[in-house]
């Protein structure tokens, strides 16, 4: 062999040696659609652990605006609602929402991950990982609940409502406008709630409102005359961290709606929920200081939470220049409710006018705003008024808000009256005047506030109330109101 065709060949098997782990690796290796489907995933993921957080927004915000004697039961009950709704979402609540077999609830999906299907599919990692982004859903709705009964609701109630609650009043209100079968979702064309202006925040707010209605007000709310009396919260410093850690959710919360990175919709999913934020922001602070000439923290804060809810059902609905718009109504809205709601009703945090009411204004302000390009790209009902849709979408959110408001109130009125007519709402005069944290947990959240710092050694343990010496507080005529 000529030492030329010799000197070929021997370059050809060399390069073919280099060339058969390549071509093992390309079969071998990841596909673009499965990176593509990781991709997604990580995505949904890392949204869920933002809205996961949120339940320590809720729980600093309501901590905040709670008196120092109540401090501490905030954490108790984040901590067992979010465990019991994620033992039920698990159970029955995911299948009865999401399942699309039946047009009321579900009827298949149900203790996901025990040789069962989601929607006629295995329940692989993808389907596994919408579970857990849709159980934040229903466990932040289920935290909105209690901001109206804050120092003053038997922790028990918070067991038997949270069951209630994650196994069928949320799973019908979900069904109805997300599984794409459901009555809301053949409405019209659809009703439009991308991340749960509706779905989420007015279902937690109006199960609040019958909450509050059986529970009744805090003692010496209202004076003889029937006039509110402030009862300020410990600490402005928790509850504007809690509105911030909220705040950082939200991004979670709306840009997690998208479930996918395709065409990073999710990055102007976020920036427009942003917008929404501090247009509540502005104007929650224009209005209370047109009222009061002062710059009221609180109010401050909610009118960011009113932003942010307002601005959650159009968020992948509406361009840019709409969402510090929605969002400054809102601000509006939330102050404007604040001032007349505590009037006659008793909400510490403001939870009625922050997600009831932005609630109901944001799920309005898609049949105002949605845009064309967005109503197309989405694929969810028509454009709003606003830019030629006429009225059509603005009715369909309408009846999504009616609907969504009579079914909760009521599911929750009829659970709440069966809660007080068997072990009670409300704990006793004598408990609520000595703090929750001491009647049922046992410990202040800020023991040096409330025992004296020689008779801090040892305590720990519940002690009888009102028993003198051996309660750790004395009386409960001692204890600071």
């Amino acid at each position: 062999m000529p030492k030329s065709r010799l000197g070929r060949a021997a370059a050809l098997g060399v390069l073919v040696t280099l060339l058969l782990p390549a071509t093992a690796l390309a079969q071998d290796g990841p596909t673009l659609v499965g990176v593509k489907d990781e991709l997604n995933t990580t995505w949904l993921m890392l949204a869920t652990c933002l809205v996961f957080f949120m339940q320590a927004g809720f729980a600093l915000l309501e901590i905040g605006m709670s008196r120092g004697k109540n401090a501490g039961m905030g954490i108790a009950k984040i901590l067992i609602n979010f465990s019991i709704g994620s033992l039920i979402w698990w159970a029955v609540g995911y299948g009865f929402a999401f399942d699309t077999a039946g047009e009321i609830l579900g009827t298949h999906g149900f203790f996901l991950g025990n040789t069962t299907e989601i929607n006629g599919e295995a329940a692989g990692a993808a389907g596994v990982g919408f579970w857990a982004f849709q159980l934040m859903f229903a466990t932040v709705s289920l935290a909105i609940v209690w901001g109206t009964t804050l120092e003053r609701i038997k922790f028990g109630a918070y067991l038997i409502f949270a069951v209630v609650f994650i196994g069928l009043i949320y799973p019908l209100v979900a069904h109805a406008a997300w599984s794409g079968v459901g009555i809301l979702s053949r409405v019209g064309s659809g009703v439009q709630d991308f991340a749960g202006s509706s779905v989420v925040h007015l279902t937690g707010a109006t199960a609040a409102f019958a909450a509050v209605l059986f529970l009744g007000p805090r003692k010496g709310k209202y004076g003889p005359d029937g006039k509110p009396r402030a009862i300020p919260g410990h600490s402005m410093p928790l509850l504007g961290l809690g509105v911030l850690i909220l705040w950082l959710g939200w991004f979670g919360f709306n840009g997690g709606s998208t479930f996918t990175t395709d065409s990073n919709k999710f990055a102007e999913v976020i920036a427009v929920t942003n917008m929404g934020a501090i247009g509540g922001v502005l104007g929650a602070t224009l209005l209370i200081w047109l009222v009061s000439r002062k710059l009221d923290v609180g109010m401050m804060g909610n009118g960011a939470i009113a932003g942010l809810v307002a601005i959650t059902a159009p968020s992948g609905y509406v361009e840019m220049w709409a969402a510090p718009i929605i969002g400054f109504v809102g601000g509006l809205i939330v102050v404007a409710g604040v001032l007349a709601i505590d009037k006659k009703i008793d909400d510490p945090v403001g939870a009625l006018s922050a997600h009831g009411l932005a609630g109901i204004w944001g799920t309005l302000a898609c049949g105002l705003f949605t845009s064309d390009r967005l109503a197309a790209d989405v694929g969810v009902g028509k454009a709003g008024l606003f830019y030629g849709g006429g009225l059509e979408q603005l009715g369909v959110q309408a009846v999504a808000v009616l609907v969504t408001f009579f079914g909760v109130f009521i599911l929750s009125a009829i659970t709440f009256g069966l809660i007080k007519a068997t072990i009670g709402l409300r704990v006793s005069e004598e408990e609520e005047d000595s703090g929750l944290d001491i009647a049922e947990h046992g410990m202040y959240g800020y023991p040096e506030q409330f025992i004296p710092a020689p008779e801090l050694i040892g305590v720990g343990s519940p002690r009888p109330l009102g028993s003198g010496a051996s309660s750790p507080i004395g009386s409960a005529s001692e204890v600071p109101a």
